[in-house]
């Protein structure tokens, strides 16, 4: 399976793109093909403009070059995974603005739908699990991710992992999460949240 992962966190020295690349050497392993796109130095714009805003009357909508160009990249792979801090309860701006634009009317939603067999979303929050459970926020994003956006984007399997207590964690800690990035990368065809959906 050819499988694209998207790395959003401002630092390369981050625990974020440590998880991400631990996930994908277990990919590598698998004998998946992998490609990488680190967001925050592909000079990809998240601002909607003009010719990206969603044209609810033309399925057949004309997008901006950096648009078509991300949405040609996308059609060459089975198989998505996004890592990310998670930031107020949800993935960063940047890619935000990144599904804002490619994950766009007529090519992810409307007549046309996202031809992924699935997706990982791999979030990296610093909130322990119990803060979470408190409020149902782990839920709330979890069906997001996977119904929000996958299922409504024609993605059959969708999985959200969310890694908690990441700001000053243990050496152990760190290691577990590694560990856990990697065997979520080798097990990756596996992977589904579908009863959720």
């Amino acid at each position: 399976m050819k499988v694209l992962t998207f790395i959003t966190h401002p630092r390369t020295n981050s625990l974020t793109f440590a998880a991400a690349e631990n996930f994908m050497e277990g990919l590598k392993d698998a004998g998946h093909e992998v490609d990488k796109v680190d967001l925050y130095r592909s000079g990809f714009n998240p601002l909607v403009e003009e010719d990206d805003e969603p044209d609810w009357n033309n399925s057949c909508q004309h997008f901006s070059p950096q648009t078509k160009a991300e949405m040609e990249r996308l059609k060459q792979y089975d198989g998505l995974a996004f890592v990310f801090p998670l930031w107020w309860w949800n993935m960063p701006a940047l890619m935000k603005g990144y599904i804002d634009r490619v994950w766009n009317y007529g090519f992810a939603y409307g007549g046309k739908k996202l031809s992924h067999e699935r997706v990982l979303w791999l979030s990296l929050a610093g909130a322990p699990p119990e803060r979470f459970h408190k409020r149902k926020y782990d839920s709330m994003i979890r069906r997001y991710f996977n119904v929000g956006l996958a299922d409504y984007c024609g993605i059959e399997h969708s999985h959200f992992a969310l890694f908690c207590q990441t700001i000053n964690p243990s050496s152990d800690h760190v290691d577990m999460l590694l560990e856990e990035a990697y065997k979520l990368g080798k097990h990756y065809t596996l992977l589904s949240d579908k009863k959720e959906i």
